[in-house]
């Protein structure tokens, strides 16, 4: 299980059984699951990654069936294609959205990491760094781009170490987080050298790990003004036992699993070089170290991220964080559930944002300094 945790998944599996295709009548019917019969607008990938489409309304369901509008097919044969998955990508890339955009390097210490800029169309010299989650990539962030677009932010869409874009670590493994954020420190770098005055990060599922460790180790953190979190990791060992029990295991195996990871000789298991501090990766324990703005959104339905870190925080920190829960949208597709709740709630949060995000806070005598 330790070894599972930290190693890159290099493929996902096909979960939906497709019934039927109909291309003339713009329809698809799939095995109900889930993630199948949830309303919105959500992309699909099929045989084996080699196709892919956009898929709509749900237009009929049954206890075992529901037939999806098919909005377009990008590539590959979908009347042939036998099984598929659910994805919440919505965009390929920057040109799906017909924006002005920039392939960039950042350059890290690891070698550099390609990102998209996107500008904003009024810029005000304030900038989003959008960090995605485990075993995806930049692709998933592009949701939130027009809605910080509309708002006078320019947007860095990056990679990060081992995410199959950005160079690899030495031992090719994951952190967690507890080293990709410095390649999101480097983003911030780049950020500030093409003029941003201000950064907010966001992060998607472990790109919410990555982002909060940024926000409290960085040495340019002066310039962040605040964070949104989208179906975030929040302390991993709730994770561990949460995915613990789908598999069936003893919570011991993931109590092992996270004392493997943390100790220097776990990595003859693992792989790792250097083992992870999961103490400075649990933000329900380091709460009050926190002293920016934060908009949070999780699911209680999640099925990946328990939303139970997200709502610990928001418990302890009602000063900083506005909680925006959702009932039913699953893991990071609450864009794709519903949009325009979505995007409001990062507009009004955008709005009442200070031009600085620490100035409008109170001050805390008490609060840590960064790690």
């Amino acid at each position: 299980m330790a070894r599972r945790i930290v190693t890159p998944s290099s493929k996902r599996a096909d979960d939906v059984r497709i019934d039927a295709v109909d291309l003339a009548a713009g329809t698809i019917t799939l095995q109900s699951t889930e993630d199948s019969v949830l309303q919105g607008d959500y992309s699909f990938w099929f045989s084996g990654d080699r196709g892919h489409a956009h898929l709509g309304e749900v237009l009929r369901l049954t206890p075992t069936k529901v037939t999806r509008r098919v909005l377009r097919v990008d590539h590959g044969d979908l009347v042939r294609a036998e099984r598929g998955r659910l994805g919440g990508y919505s965009y390929l890339g920057p040109w799906d959205l017909g924006l002005a955009f920039e392939d960039v390097l950042v350059p890290t210490d690891a070698g550099d990491a390609p990102a998209w800029l996107i500008p904003a169309a009024e810029p005000d010299g304030r900038w989003v760094i959008q960090v995605h989650g485990r075993g995806v990539q930049r692709q998933e962030t592009l949701r939130a781009t027009p809605v910080f677009r509309d708002a006078g932010v320019t947007s860095l869409l990056v990679s990060y170490r081992n995410d199959g874009e950005a160079p690899r670590s030495v031992d090719g493994r994951y952190a967690l987080g507890d080293a990709e954020w410095q390649d999101v420190d480097a983003a911030i770098a780049f950020a500030v050298h093409r003029g941003a005055r201000e950064i907010v990060l966001m992060g998607w599922s472990m790109g919410g790990a990555i982002v909060l460790q940024t926000a409290t180790r960085s040495m340019l953190r002066e310039r962040i003004v605040g964070i949104v979190l989208d179906s975030p990791v929040i302390d991993w060992a709730d994770v561990a036992r949460f995915h613990g029990g789908l598999l069936g295991l003893p919570a011991v195996v993931a109590r092992g699993a996270l004392e493997v990871l943390g100790r220097r000789w776990g990595g003859m298991v693992t792989g790792r070089t250097e083992p992870i501090d999961f103490r400075r990766l649990d933000f329900v324990e380091r709460a009050a170290e926190l002293d920016l703005p934060v908009l949070l959104m999780h699911s209680d339905d999640d099925g990946f991220v328990p939303v139970t870190g997200s709502r610990a925080l928001a418990g302890r920190r009602p000063d900083i964080v506005t909680f925006l829960p959702f009932a039913v949208a699953r893991h990071t597709k609450l864009w794709n559930y519903d949009r325009e709740g979505w995007n409001q709630a990062i507009t009004n949060w955008l709005g009442e944002l200070a031009p600085s995000g620490r100035t409008s806070l109170p001050d805390r005598p008490g609060a840590a300094a960064a790690s």
